[in-house]
């Protein structure tokens, strides 16, 4: 399975350069990758640097300001394998999407449809009525179990914070 790790937002200067809005923690985590894949395509990185919370990348094969315009608003992809691990408390979307969300009790409040990156994040719970909106701050989710997709919220705090 293939992590999509950012966006290119448009071409940095005439030399082919890209500018990517990381979906990753940080920017600075594009340092360490050594290639993406963008639409089935391998690109090696040649260079990445870093600024203002964004990500500039030089391509292999992107030589210009016109080669990287056609990349504008494309996804970046890394293969699972070579991303590297999650700080403690920390998780890839991928692993959260589908995750089945239940009360500390053990009540079953539906499924993790969508995650928006935001200061706290906000998740978007899917049950077979409607859509809830709640931030993952601290004291709503209890515990993450990705092996199981399963998520643990307080239903005080959730009952508090959700948003219909």
């Amino acid at each position: 399975m293939d992590l999509v790790i950012g966006k290119i937002v448009k071409p940095q200067g005439i030399r082919g350069e890209i500018k990517v809005l990381p979906y990753t923690d940080g920017a600075d985590a594009f340092k360490d990758i050594k290639r993406v894949f963008i639409d089935g395509a391998e690109y090696k990185i040649l260079n990445a640097r870093t600024g203002d919370g964004m990500a500039y990348l030089s391509l292999r094969g992107v030589a210009d300001r016109n080669a990287a315009e056609l990349l504008r608003n494309k996804e970046l992809l890394l293969p699972r394998d070579e991303a590297p691990a999650p700080e403690e408390g920390s998780y890839y979307i991928a692993d959260l999407i589908g995750s089945e969300i239940v009360t500390e009790t053990g009540k079953i409040l539906g499924t993790l449809k969508e995650i928006r990156q935001a200061a706290t994040d906000i998740y978007t719970l899917e049950t077979e009525k409607e859509e809830i909106l709640f931030p993952a701050a601290a004291g709503v989710v209890l515990a993450v179990d990705t092996e199981y997709k399963k998520i643990t919220v307080s239903e005080k705090r959730f009952k508090e914070v959700a948003v219909l």
